[in-house]
């Protein structure tokens, strides 16, 4: 199993209603990331907009493959990206990049 961690920004005026939006994710849109493998999917929020994410997945490039075969996560994907910064024209699961694990305490 794979770890990944990625880091997004959101934008500072629209962090509540990020959170609200987390509070309530779509039953529809948590089922599939759960049938495309995406397993132990956390985020972290940060006040000042820092969004860490963390998952496990036996392969993040099919994982986010069959996410993206979805038409939940093209709805759910096109209602986010007005939430961040920086994504400069990409939605954000597209601009989801892993960090390089440098270390972890198994």
């Amino acid at each position: 199993m794979r770890r990944v961690c990625f880091l997004l920004k959101v934008r500072q005026d629209r962090i509540d209603e990020y959170r609200a939006r987390h509070g309530a994710v779509w039953p529809e849109m948590r089922e599939a990331l759960s049938a495309t493998g995406w397993h132990n999917y956390s985020l972290f929020l940060r006040d000042d907009g820092l969004l860490v994410g963390y998952l496990e997945t036996d392969d993040f490039e099919a994982a986010k493959a069959g996410m993206e075969a979805t038409e939940v996560n093209a709805r759910w994907q096109a209602e986010m990206a007005p939430f961040f910064e920086s994504l400069d024209g990409s939605r954000p699961d597209e601009a989801m990049t892993p960090l390089t694990e440098v270390f972890h305490l198994g």
